[in-house]
C-alpha cells in the first residue's frame, strides 16, 4: 500500500461520506441542516456546500496519486484498478443521486454510465487480448467537465445563477456529449479485438 494507493483509498473514502451526506435522512432523525437565503430567492442546503468540497478535495487526490505514481515509478496494477473504481464510486454516485433528486437530468446520468459500462467492457476484452488500452484526450474532456458541472451543481451554480446563468447545466451537457463522442472513440480504436474470434 505505497502513497498513491493511500491517497486512491481516501478518495473512496470521501466518496462514501459525500453518498452517506447527500442521502441520510437527517430530518427524520430529528437532525436539522441549516439553509442558507441567498438574493431572496436562493435557498441552500449546506449539505451540498459540504458535499462539494468534499468532492473537490477527493477531485484533488484523483490528479495526485497519479502524478506521485509516475513521478517516483510507484505505478502498479492494483493501483490502475483502484483507481478506476474510486473514480467510478466518487463521479456516478454523485452523479446518480444529483439526478435522483433533481439537480441534475436523467439523461445525463443515464449517458455518463452506459459510457462507462461500455468503455470498461472495451478495456476488459483488450486487456484480456493483450491490448492495454490508454486514456484518450475525448476522454479526459469528458472527465474535467464532469467533474466541473458535478461541483458547480453541489454549489447550487452559484455564483453564476445570480445572473441565471446555467453554467453547471453546460458543462455537465458537454461531459455527455463528450462521454458519447469517446465511446465511439474506443470502439473505433479496439473495434479489431471486439470483433476477433
Amino acid at each position: 500500500m505505497n502513497l498513491p494507493n493511500k491517497l486512491t483509498m481516501g478518495r473512496i473514502v470521501m466518496a462514501i461520506l459525500i453518498i452517506i451526506l447527500l442521502l441520510f435522512p437527517f430530518e427524520a432523525v430529528g437532525i436539522q441542516i441549516p439553509k442558507l437565503f441567498i438574493n431572496e430567492s436562493i435557498v441552500v442546503d449546506i449539505k451540498y456546500f459540504i458535499a462539494g468540497v468534499l468532492f473537490i478535495l477527493a477531485s484533488l487526490t484523483d490528479f495526485l496519486d497519479g502524478y506521485i505514481a509516475r513521478k517516483y515509478h510507484l505505478v502498479t496494477d492494483f493501483g490502475k484498478m483502484l483507481d478506476a473504481i474510486a473514480d467510478k464510486i466518487l463521479v456516478n454516485s454523485v452523479l446518480i443521486i444529483l439526478a435522483s433528486t433533481g439537480f441534475v437530468h436523467p439523461i445525463i446520468a443515464v449517458i455518463v454510465v452506459m459510457r462507462d459500462t461500455v468503455v470498461n467492457t472495451i478495456k476488459m476484452i483488450a486487456g484480456n487480448k493483450g491490448k492495454v488500452v490508454a486514456a484518450i484526450k475525448t476522454g479526459k474532456i469528458k472527465t474535467a467537465c464532469l467533474m466541473i458541472g458535478i461541483v458547480l451543481t453541489l454549489f447550487y451554480n452559484l455564483p453564476f445563477e445570480l445572473w441565471n446563468l446555467r453554467v453547471s447545466d453546460f458543462f455537465l451537457i458537454i461531459a455527455a456529449i463528450f462521454s458519447i463522442i469517446s465511446a465511439v472513440e474506443y470502439y473505433m480504436q479496439n473495434k479489431k479485438y471486439i470483433i476477433s474470434k
